[in-house]
């Protein structure tokens, strides 16, 4: 069942569920991204889904399934195949005696309903789930696509079906499981396939060896690279459908002493859309980012280790730049997501295609904003540098470990201090940390664990204290996902931002133009209200956002 814009806003405005601007804004990016309003809703925390669910099922008058703690046993769900369940938007949660309970989007699918009824023997009862519920659900299908692998892998007689299967199973099961990556990992006498979640890697499975030839086959066949070529690292790209959704596969196939190495990076095609809000950015740091994006020329860079998130943000931030009065032209390595009505281009080392010709291009295209995706070299910083303070709005990333220490980065790749001081606007330094489950989220105080951990970072102690207005930290609370079948037991499920952004004013411009060192620039730029990456993630653990000691994990990396 779809609702309407219209009858949605009935159910969720006048109740007070929602305001009325959130709704507006909300309905606009939908139909903007292609999703639905609850998704929408749900995804920028303006609402949680059971109290989502609750709201449309108490104005239908239907009974509201709490899908929050349940662990949809195999048994159960196997009553409705999985391709069945997402057509239908259904899935069986639970079974009392001979009544099936059944959460769907639609309690008065009657027909459905009736031919489940017949198919089974037992008396189904509907529940209704709204479709962000039903969609997470849906997830819990992924043990039988695990257990559909190995059992292909089992019955394997090295075809070129055998190979096909396996990899669109490990697509599926990879997507299923919200990989961004699947790593194929020949051993000496096997290959182990891990995917990594949330940032971590995890072991899935392992095949025989006598197979590897032919899945590496396919995919290189999917990429369209040289499948006679077994002693040069390969780059490639692919698109798969699955249930809907189209994936962008970024493909590295590299040579090693047990044969060939493969990496296939999922990119979800709405993944490059993220909110600032979705992000994980608030309060000041908002503030901030969006007043520098009012501006019509300077340079704002996202700044952190690899594996940060900074390219999601820079795309975040074209999402708002994105208007038809504006021209915005992009230089690439790679184009990971594509943007309607920006002008992308790919790095091609082989045409001589890099960072710095490709920008010096750019700007004789008239554009109003650029993005780099990176700054790596001397003569790609002073283009860019040039660039920004010559009428362009330029956005890019850079490797430092902190906001301040950009400066000086910039300074050694020859760019004089008094241009990197004027072409500066922001610096959006980041990480990414894992979520705490809300499936399995508690509460807690501070234990011995998280002293220990406090004790070796007095810092941390000191702030805890001074945001909290606690004289002892043992009476400080935290929160921690216990671990349930929705986060695999980890405790965590996705991930956010934990940021500091560094506005340049007319001091932090002074400091940098006399070449002060990236210390005491921070302690000036805290004067005006910085807030460190550190402090922002403690902050994030406190309100149950995070971990303590997930912060702790990559604010020091």
């Amino acid at each position: 069942m779809r609702l309407t814009r219209e009858e949605l806003h009935e159910i969720l405005v006048p109740p007070g569920h929602v305001s009325e601007e959130d709704f507006s804004r909300a309905a606009e990016r939908a139909e903007r991204d292609g999703t639905t309003i609850e998704e929408t809703l749900v995804g920028a925390n303006l609402i949680s889904e059971k109290n989502l669910s609750y709201a449309i099922a108490g104005a239908r008058d239907y009974i509201p399934a709490d899908l929050e703690s349940v662990s949809f046993p195999d048994e159960l769900l196997a009553l409705i195949p999985e391709i069945v369940a997402r057509a239908q938007e259904a899935v069986i949660f639970e079974q009392d005696g001979t009544v099936l309970r059944m959460a769907t989007t639609n309690p008065d699918n009657y027909e459905f309903i009736k031919l489940l009824e017949k198919r089974t023997g037992l008396t189904v009862k509907p529940f209704y789930a709204s479709i962000v519920g039903i969609r997470e659900a849906l997830r819990s299908y992924k043990g039988n696509i695990k257990k559909e692998l190995e059992e292909r892998i089992k019955a394997a007689h090295n075809e070129e079906e055998d190979a096909i299967s396996i990899v669109n199973l490990l697509l599926e099961y990879a997507y299923s499981n919200r990989a961004s990556d699947i790593h194929i990992e020949p051993l000496e006498e096997t290959v182990t396939v891990r995917f990594r979640i949330d940032g971590v890697l995890h072991r899935v499975i392992e095949y025989p060896k006598v197979l590897h030839e032919k899945i590496i086959f396919r995919i290189k066949i999917l990429s369209r690279l040289r499948t006679d070529e077994h002693a040069a690292a390969q780059d490639g790209r692919f698109d798969h459908q699955l249930s809907g959704t189209t994936f962008d596969v970024r493909v590295s196939i590299m040579p090693v002493t047990n044969g060939e190495n493969a990496v296939m990076r999922l990119l979800v095609n709405n993944a490059g859309r993220l909110s600032l809000e979705e992000l994980g950015l608030r309060g000041r740091d908002l503030e901030v980012v969006h007043d520098a994006l009012s501006k019509t020329q300077g340079m704002i860079l996202s700044v952190g280790p690899t594996g940060s998130g900074k390219t999601t943000t820079l795309y975040s931030l074209l999402q708002i730049l994105n208007k038809p009065e504006v021209n915005i032209m992009t230089i690439e390595d790679p184009v990971e997501y594509d943007i309607e009505h920006i002008q992308q281009t790919q790095v091609n080392a082989n045409k001589n295609l890099t960072f710095a010709t490709g920008l010096r291009s750019i700007v004789r295209q008239d554009p109003d904003i650029i993005m780099v995706g990176e700054i790596r070299d001397d003569e790609t910083a002073d283009i860019a540098v040039n660039a920004a303070m010559t009428g362009h709005l330029l956005l890019s990333t850079l490797h430092t470990n902190d906001a301040a220490t950009t400066f000086p980065r910039l300074m050694e790749m020859g760019v004089e201090p008094f241009l990197v001081a004027s072409s500066i606007r922001i610096i959006i330094s980041q990480r990414l940390v894992r979520k705490v489950c809300d499936a399995c989220k508690s509460s807690y105080l501070i234990c011995d664990d998280d002293q220990e951990i406090i004790n070796h970072n007095e810092e941390v102690g000191v702030y805890l204290q001074e945001i909290t207005r606690s004289e002892h930290l043992g009476e400080i609370r935290m929160y921690r996902g216990m671990g349930c079948k929705a986060c695999g037991n980890t405790g965590y499920s996705g991930r956010t931002g934990i940021f500091e952004v560094l506005e340049v004013n007319e001091e932090i411009r002074t400091l940098i133009a006399n070449k002060t060192s990236s210390e005491i620039i921070t302690e000036a730029a805290r004067k005006h209200g910085l807030i460190p990456v550190l402090y922002n993630g403690i902050e994030k653990a406190l309100e149950g956002i995070t971990t303590l000691e997930e912060v702790l994990r990559v604010s020091k990396a």
